[in-house]
């Protein structure tokens, strides 16, 4: 579970040293001609449809509102009525009744009458606009006094205004977010049809890896990408499912690859580099087709892609950063199209650089930062430091043929 060669140890592999890479758009070109779309469906109660995937257009069955409405509290009035109306000169109406919200109008309103009205009440037979209670005065008995003229239609929502009956409201593919989640309520609609969110295996590998919550023996270290890359997966539309780690034998891991593939997309943590137990590539080899192995970044060199049927295969490295980076740069691209969503856009600042950062000729590199005073300071160890993103803000990447970014040059900081 490293990006360098491992101690050798007793086994009939041998070491393989990553002589080839791949430039960084030709491997995620690579994993999107891999990505299909999921396009299995359920049906689920609006209240659990929040960051879902529509699969099927919603089209309105009726008017939104469904019928004309105050849209302040007041009077309904013939607008005509109240022409030329001033404070110096009031226009009187009569009363004939009150409308509170959930009820409805039982008398239409003729020249000189009124309707009290609250906010959201149907409007009355005959009434086309709305004076707010602040611009009336009362009479004595129902009569009103119009401070102030209004024209036709002036507060009142249309019937339709906001969704007319069998217009589009939706479309196949459309996130459902909070508002979308209130037009589809508006319509009186208690479930919806969404894709089915991809099932990612996220399978761990090394004798040395074990659990949280447990002590450590000699020589082991704790799960950390179990971790970082199922929250990464919950973020981006998918659904994790870890596995029991497995050892580094071909036996175990053909067998734990087995019944990952019971899932749309497979995740390796470790066993992609180039130690005599990194037996990723060995199994893919086996039971399915490598499209590439290393990449031309830093951190994250060893890096494996590739299918087994229709199952893409990713083999991450198992150093915390350069796990989490590539997860970032490969998996959330593969993820988001294989779960009916747009590309991601992450947020970003544009900031000077804080120091000189130095590259690695003929890598992309991503380098992590903090953001502090408005600037990009580095905030990268190694790639077995999880702190090296756990403390940082984002990251900048210094493109393969760039060496040196210097000190105050502007960047653009990609914020996690």
């Amino acid at each position: 579970m490293t990006d360098s060669a491992q101690t050798p140890h007793t086994t009939h592999t041998k070491m393989r040293p990553i002589l080839d890479t791949i430039p960084l758009d030709e491997a995620l070109a690579l994993i999107m001609v891999a990505a299909r779309p999921v396009g299995r469906t359920t049906r689920i109660g609006l209240a659990d449809a929040h960051g879902r995937v529509l699969a099927a257009p919603i089209t309105a069955n009726q008017d939104v509102p469904p019928f004309n409405r105050a849209a302040m509290d007041g009077f309904a009035v013939v607008a005509e009525d109240t022409f030329g109306a001033s404070r110096q000169k009031p226009k009187s109406l009569r009363r004939v009744e009150t409308v509170h919200t959930g009820s409805v109008p039982t008398k239409p309103l003729s020249r000189g009458e009124c309707t009290e009205i609250a906010t959201g009440a149907p409007m009355p037979h005959g009434g086309n606009a709305v004076v707010m209670v602040e611009e009336t005065d009362r009479g004595p008995g129902d009569e009103v006094k119009i401070l102030t003229p209004v024209y036709p239609r002036q507060h009142v929502g249309r019937q339709g205004a906001d969704i007319a009956s069998g217009e589009v409201v939706l479309n196949r593919s459309d996130v459902l977010t909070p508002s979308r989640l209130g037009a589809i309520a508006a319509l009186g609609l208690a479930e919806v049809d969404v894709f089915d969110r991809p099932t990612v295996a996220i399978l761990s590998t090394g004798n040395e890896i074990i659990e949280p919550g447990h002590p450590l023996g000699p020589g082991q270290i704790y799960d950390i990408n179990r971790y970082t890359l199922g929250a990464v997966i919950g973020d981006h539309g998918g659904v994790a499912v870890a596995y029991p780690t497995a050892i580094d034998t071909i036996e175990a891991l053909e067998a734990a690859v087995d019944r990952c593939l019971e899932n749309d997309i497979l995740v390796f943590s470790g066993g992609s580099s180039v130690g005599e137990r990194d037996l990723t590539l060995d199994v893919l080899e086996r039971k399915g087709e490598v499209l590439f192995h290393g990449i031309a970044v830093k951190p994250g060199k060893p890096t494996v892609f590739g299918q087994i049927g229709d199952t893409p295969v990713l083999g991450m490295p198992g150093y915390p950063t350069s796990c989490l980076s590539n997860a970032y740069m490969l998996l959330i691209p593969l993820l988001r199209k294989m779960a009916n969503l747009s590309p991601n856009r992450a947020l970003s600042v544009t900031v000077p650089a804080a120091q000189r950062f130095v590259s690695t000729t003929g890598r992309h590199q991503f380098y992590t930062v903090l953001v502090e005073d408005g600037e990009a300071v580095g905030a990268f160890k190694a790639s077995g430091d999880i702190t090296s993103m756990s403390q940082a803000d984002g990251y900048i990447e210094i493109a393969a043929q760039t060496d040196i970014v210097e000190k105050g040059q502007m960047v653009e900081v990609k914020l996690f």
